[in-house]
């Protein structure tokens, strides 16, 4: 990683699984950190047998290895691009000694078992901050620490559920949806890297470490915003499809070959919208005069404005609507479009990783671009144990001592 990048020197212990710690802590190599993923021997991050689909990796001779029998996972990729692997069993006293030793040479910490586990294992923030006192620690759970529900597992779904998402999503006469990716655990691997950054940040001033301690649902409430305000007036919000409980037109309507997102709420917007698709009796019918007006009516404008869309296909509205004339509407595309289309290929967003076992893959780059620091992943997503030998001989250990580790269960022995 460059030198300049902005957490060059940071040195992260990842002990986490899924999503919610995997992406935080890949979100801090992305900015240059150093992150050791501590993973369970023989199997490591849950994450490396979710699929399918898997890349076969039969032929690959070198460190480390795949999780899975049937190869590397891409979802496993995209949660830790630029990460290092060692296999360390912590239920042995050895292999936890071997643990406390890299976290006291550490910066960051973090781990997402359920609440108490930590401590359990011998890793919890103030014995590790005996032989560490500038340490980060960060925990994330499903619920938090404190609370009634705080012993209860929890994964994506159902804090979707939970958090009033689920119940705002969807068409209005359907069913309550998921959001289609794991939006809570993304929301909350967010807020911890946020967090990590934050107390890195107040070390400097103070010297001090700190414990950043957050819960999913916590996480996820704030996210709420428009749902939120409503409620707070008592109102209860439901399933408006594409549609926005406070501006309109700003929805997906169908054209004559897929469908369109408008987001023409404004007043000027407005007017050049109906101007544009030859509308302009709209402008004058007055359930539509503003955007309250709009938003009251927004069956009725739906109605209108779907019978004009479905006229011409979505390529045709996105060169005379975007291009021609500069107005805020889109395509909806699929996952291979939305990965492949000119401007995220100008863009750089997806990028290529040389893999150890499989070749050239592809990378999803962060969205960060400073003027004056570096930022991006250098490194492939590790296999398991990749590096274990490699950051055992950084702490010390000889050729010999590695071998007593193996006798002991300490690391694998392969």
């Amino acid at each position: 990683m460059n030198a300049d990048s902005v957490l060059e020197g940071i040195t992260v212990v990842d002990l986490t699984t899924f999503v919610t710690g995997g992406f935080a802590t890949t979100m801090l190599a992305n900015q240059g950190a150093e992150v050791i993923k501590v993973e369970r021997p023989g199997a490591g991050d849950d994450s490396r047998h979710s699929g399918p689909p898997f890349v076969d990796v039969d032929d690959y001779e070198g460190p480390g290895t795949a999780a899975s029998p049937h190869g590397e996972s891409p979802y496993f990729w995209t949660v830790n691009y630029g990460k290092k692997s060692v296999e360390l069993n912590l239920k042995t006293d050895e292999g936890l000694e071997l643990c406390r030793e890299l976290v006291a040479e550490a910066d960051v910490f973090v781990e997402n078992f359920r609440p108490g586990t930590a401590e359990r294992l011998g890793l919890g923030y103030e014995e590790l901050r005996e032989d560490n006192p500038g340490l980060v620690y960060c925990s994330i759970s499903a619920f938090g620490e404190t609370g009634p529900w705080s012993d209860r597992p929890g994964y994506d779904l159902l804090v979707q559920g939970m958090s009033g998402i689920m119940s705002v999503t969807g068409p209005a006469d359907g069913d309550p949806a998921k959001v289609g990716l794991p939006q809570t655990d993304l929301i909350t691997a967010m807020w911890a890297a946020f967090g990590i950054v934050n107390a890195l940040y107040r070390r400097e001033l103070t010297g001090e470490g700190d414990r950043v301690e957050l819960g999913m649902l916590d996480a996820a409430l704030p996210w709420l915003t428009k749902q939120a305000a409503k409620a707070f007036l008592g109102e209860e919000p439901t399933r408006m499809g594409t549609k926005d409980p406070v501006l309109a037109p700003y929805q997906s309507y169908p054209t004559a070959d897929g469908y369109l997102n408008v987001a023409c709420a404004n007043q000027k917007l407005w007017t050049a919208l109906c101007e544009e698709i030859g509308r302009e009796d709209l402008l004058a019918d007055s359930r539509f005069e503003t955007n309250a007006d709009r938003v009251e009516h927004m069956d009725e404008l739906e109605a209108e404005l779907a019978e004009t869309f479905t006229e011409r296909p979505t390529d045709e509205w996105v060169d005379l609507l975007a291009e021609d004339a500069g107005l805020p509407v889109g395509p909806v595309y699929g996952v291979q479009e939305a990965l492949g289309n000119e401007q995220v290929e100008a863009r750089g967003v997806v990028d290529s990783l040389e893999h150890p076992a499989v070749g050239e893959i592809p990378a999803l780059e962060h969205p960060l671009n400073f003027e004056r620091a570096e930022s991006g992943f250098d490194a492939a997503p590790p296999l398991l144990g990749e590096d274990t030998e490699r950051i055992l001989e950084r702490l010390g250990r000889s050729p010999e001592e590695i071998d007593a580790l193996r006798e002991a269960g300490a690391i694998p022995d392969r």
